[in-house]
């Protein structure tokens, strides 16, 4: 079984390619059609990914489970669309690492509603991410 990290490494490669290719694509284009795009192909990849590994086990999904999943996906349109709007109209090299707080409110929100433990070491980390982001945006 691969680790953990490994996956969560090439989320941010594929994130950090994701800024950079979108940033062009989105020269001359609606960033909400821009989006759209996008999302196309992400269902269309991940339509082939379930296929490829048997995965369309539907009656796994609990009516908790697409409730979640649901809201999951409308939060993700909505930063999406933020996203690929603030790519039109700043520079990637500011507007990703703004978007990189994300990992400060997903620390945050995990504390307050999965009871998380904020350790030392992960306020510390979060204090960095938020001053790392503060000093790229200025």
């Amino acid at each position: 079984m691969v680790d953990w990290r490994i996956y969560a490494l090439g989320s941010a490669l594929f994130a950090a390619l994701t800024a950079i290719l979108a940033k062009v694509g989105v020269v001359n284009v609606d960033s909400n059609l821009a989006t759209f795009v996008r999302t196309v192909v992400i269902l269309a990849l991940c339509a082939l990914a379930v296929t490829i590994r048997g995965g369309w086990a539907w009656g796994a999904l609990s009516p908790r489970s697409i409730k979640m999943l649901s809201l999951s996906g409308i939060a993700t349109g909505c930063s999406w669309l933020c996203y690929f709007k603030a790519l039109q109209a700043g520079p990637a090299s500011r507007v990703a690492p703004i978007d990189k707080l994300s990992v400060v409110f997903v620390v945050l929100l995990a504390v307050l509603f999965l009871r998380e433990p904020l350790t030392l070491k992960v306020g510390i980390g979060a204090m960095l991410i938020t001053a790392g982001a503060v000093l790229m945006a200025i």
